[in-house]
């Protein structure tokens, strides 16, 4: 399998790993392969499908612009964005990769294909740059959810391939049922042979500074969260709930059993309130769920007590992306491709193994947690009312985020057997996502998309 850990957990900004962070480095990738970019004229991007569907929802747009000027989901600063955008408005003048300038119509040049798809999958953009001779260079891209990015002639080539150099890794995979076989051969835990897959990219040194920033900027993003209140962006007037009800969270003297769930799940809220209002995260596989892995290592860390909390989380998260790799490898971590399944399914399946792991569980008690977690959102519809990462999923990740810990629960408290294996709730994963009808999949045309708006008109 060629994809890393860092493939799967990559920093960004909000709101859409896929509608997002996606376009923009399909836009700077795009112009830094442009031929000859100082003679450029014209620069137009053509959006499809879901990208179009929900794009100024999720920003798409805006993403696009930003890559164009050279900017990077990674380093972009969040507060600086608006400026940008606003200059670039005023001017009319857009400057390639922050050096050649060229007029610049938002209105002319970036283009919605609402109703037409893309045959390679429903996040296609396509980019075309006008020289001053009058030639002009194209290319397709494909958003395939989680950041990754494919030309149309890489996702033809080989849908799962990464595009990154092949290196020979000491237990390869490419089913669960594979990783479990070179434990049972070698004795080693899954995060044992991940992490010996790993050092075959970096060093030691470099795979644990790598895994500590990420948990970082994720905890940055859980404290950020619990603290800003306000009104979220994009015209649903959602108020930001996470850092209020931690306030009275803290301040109660009234415990009840279950306040540690409430407060996983404003962890998890937390996160994607930030990642509503554009804020910093890190796709955990994506934006739109990247709540659940941060809520639950910030769980583990505080609340279980481990001996020795950075291995364990390291582990977490190296366990965590065995599951997430396996999953878009075999089927899929876009909303737009499978619906919810595979974005807040498999965040809770990554989740709940990650959890396992740090505990002390086996290889058998990972899988059956991975898979307790994915069978438990099988058919789950992608509907974000107005194109906004906001209703339903805000919540969807505070649930999600218990639904791990249920599953890592039951998993830890059996003896590993289980009737489902993970390879055969994610191939189920795969086929339900096939039969959903589209308009349930990151479209807003379906679901509480269309209802609540519905209900909403008629009360006007």
């Amino acid at each position: 399998m060629d994809m890393r850990v860092f493939d799967l957990f990559k920093i960004g900004v909000g709101p859409s790993s896929s509608h997002t962070v996606g376009p923009m480095l399909a836009a700077r990738r795009f112009l830094l392969e442009c031929p000859n970019l100082a003679q450029a004229q014209q620069v137009q991007v053509a959006l499809y499908g879901s990208l179009a569907l929900t794009g100024l929802g999720h920003a798409t747009d805006k993403a696009v612009l930003l890559g164009l000027m050279g900017e990077t989901p990674q380093d972009v600063a969040p507060e600086t964005v608006d400026d940008k955008l606003s200059e670039l408005a005023t001017s009319g003048v857009m400057r390639l990769l922050g050096q050649t300038e060229i007029a610049f119509d938002i209105l002319d040049d970036v283009l919605w294909y609402k109703k037409e798809v893309l045959p390679g999958h429903p996040n296609g953009l396509r980019f075309t740059l006008k020289y001053q001779d009058g030639s002009t260079h194209h290319q397709t891209f494909y958003s395939t959810g989680g950041g990754f990015i494919y030309t149309e002639e890489e996702l033809a080539s080989n849908s799962n391939a990464v595009p990154t150099p092949k290196v020979s890794i000491p237990y390869p995979f490419a089913t669960m049922a594979e990783l479990l076989a070179h434990g049972q051969r070698t004795g080693l835990s899954l995060a044992q042979m991940l992490r010996a897959n790993e050092l075959c990219h970096c060093s030691e040194t470099e795979l644990d500074a790598g895994l500590d920033k990420i948990w970082a900027v994720m905890s940055q993003c859980i404290d950020r969260g619990l603290l800003i209140t306000g009104e979220l962006p994009g015209g649903l007037h959602v108020q930001r709930r996470a850092a209020k009800l931690w306030l009275t969270a803290n301040e109660t003297t009234n415990t009840l059993p279950h306040d540690g769930m409430h407060k996983v799940s404003l962890y998890a809220m937390a996160v994607n309130e930030e990642n509503a209002a554009g804020g910093r995260v890190v796709t955990a596989p994506t934006n739109g769920a990247a709540g659940i892995i941060p809520a639950i290592i910030k769980y583990y860390s505080q609340d279980c007590k481990p001996t020795q909390p950075v291995e364990g989380i390291r582990q977490f998260m190296l366990v965590a992306a065995a599951i997430g790799m396996l999953c878009k490898t075999n089927a899929s971590i876009s909303g737009a491709e499978i619906g919810c399944q595979g974005e807040v399914g498999v965040a809770c399946a990554m989740a709940a193994a990650g959890l396992t792991a740090a505990l002390g569980g086996s290889n058998e008690q990972v899988e059956s947690a991975a898979e307790i977690g994915i069978e438990h959102h099988l058919g789950m519809t992608c509907d974000p009312i107005g194109g906004l990462v906001q209703i339903p999923c805000i919540e969807r990740n505070g649930m999600g985020a218990v639904k791990a810990i249920t599953a890592a629960s039951l998993a830890l408290k059996s003896d590993g057997k289980h009737h489902v294996t993970l390879d055969q709730a994610i191939e189920t994963m795969r086929v339900t996502g096939g039969d959903m009808q589209a308009k349930y999949k990151e479209t807003s045309l379906g679901g509480l998309a269309i209802h609540v708006v519905t209900v909403n008109h008629a009360a006007c």
